[in-house]
């Protein structure tokens, strides 16, 4: 016997379903602080490609990715 359940619902209504906390504001603020950091020029350079490299499992291509948005959030991409 095979028995077949489709749910229709939202990945937030899924989230509450299942009891599981909502991070989002955890999240923005994490995002808002590490743009503020490339943005002053806080962190080096090498030292976001470090964070990067480990970050990310698509190796090279997932590196090349990551450093064109900061570049554009940076302003250097724009030379």
């Amino acid at each position: 016997m095979k028995i077949t359940v489709d749910v229709d619902c939202t990945p937030e209504e899924a989230r509450r379903f299942m009891g599981l906390p909502d991070l989002t504001p955890v999240h923005d603020a994490y995002i808002s602080q590490m743009l503020d950091v490339v943005k002053t020029g806080g962190v080096s350079r090498d030292t976001l490609e470090g964070m990067m490299k480990n970050w990310m499992p698509m190796g090279e291509t997932g590196m090349k990715l990551w450093t064109q948005l900061f570049d554009n959030v940076t302003g250097q991409g724009k030379r």
